[in-house]
């Protein structure tokens, strides 16, 4: 039997410098994107003494210093919310996007192997890298649930608007992602620029203090910060607070787009090199 004739040739080229993002290629290759999501999981914890607790401790930690030290400091408006369950709550998203900001950023050097030697999209690395931070969030997110139930304070009818809000946090870790991602791969600068920009951008996020603490007029302005609308709106979404956060949540929704758009248009068009420079 002659085979040479039954066995589909499949070329692989470079593609073209215009090429279409061609999302319904991700669709083709989930399971390995499925594959990726467990491997990042499991060599995060793996041989750590506690494993998966440091999910819970250090929101945890960071909550205790906060309540001890801002607390009384900053005189927060929380609307009625425990300060303590107040931060905890800005830290559930935040928590999305400073792992994914780190793992991403550091996906495509660290699969550097995998790169050159066989084909898959690319932006699987990156988006693996952010859906895994959705482990971590399930753990927290049940510790949420245990705060709220100590402190008596129960859900607001806008927290079934929360699946809604989640996606909108990935998809500011993903626009960042792509964009640190690429750079990182020409620019290994990166590697070395992720910790100081991860520290830097927690305090430009209202996550220890309320937008509120700024003047009205400038609160549109802190949206610039794409994840002070991502934090925003989940605390309104859990507590239906009646702090005016439209303003902040639409110019960070711009802002997300924008990076977005950008972050993939950029990848796609170096993404022909990564295998050459990586």
């Amino acid at each position: 039997m002659n085979l040479e004739h039954e066995l589909p040739l499949t070329k692989v080229r470079p593609p073209k410098r215009q090429a279409a993002f061609r999302l319904g290629e991700l669709w083709a290759y989930r399971e390995l994107l499925y594959f990726l999501v467990w491997r990042d999981v499991k060599v995060r914890y793996k041989q750590a003494a506690l494993g998966a607790a440091w999910v819970v401790l250090q929101p945890l930690l960071m909550v205790a210093l906060f309540s001890l030290i801002f607390g009384p400091l900053l005189d927060v408006q929380t609307g009625g919310i425990p300060y303590p369950l107040f931060v905890f709550a800005g830290l559930l998203p935040w928590q999305i996007f400073a792992t994914a900001l780190a793992q991403s950023a550091n996906s495509l050097v660290a699969n550097q192997q995998l790169i050159t030697k066989i084909y898959f999209p690319r932006l699987l690395l990156p988006l693996a890298a952010v859906l895994a931070g959705l482990v971590d969030f399930a753990v927290t997110i049940v510790l949420l649930v245990a705060l709220m139930l100590w402190y008596g304070v129960g859900p607001s009818p806008t927290v079934l608007l929360l699946p809604l809000i989640v996606p909108i946090v990935l998809l500011t870790a993903l626009s960042v992602g792509t964009w640190l991602s690429a750079l990182n791969v020409r620019y290994r600068d990166v590697q070395h620029l992720v910790p100081f920009l991860t520290q830097f951008w927690f305090f430009a996020t209202p996550i220890a203090y309320s937008s509120t603490m700024l003047p009205e007029s400038w609160r549109s302005l802190l949206g610039l910060n794409p994840m002070a609308g991502a934090v925003e709106s989940f605390r309104w979404a859990l507590f239906g607070t009646h702090v005016e956060v439209g303003p902040v949540v639409v110019v960070s929704a711009f802002v997300v787009v924008g990076l977005l758009v950008t972050g993939l248009t950029y990848f796609r068009l170096t993404e022909r090199t990564f295998a050459d420079v990586v």
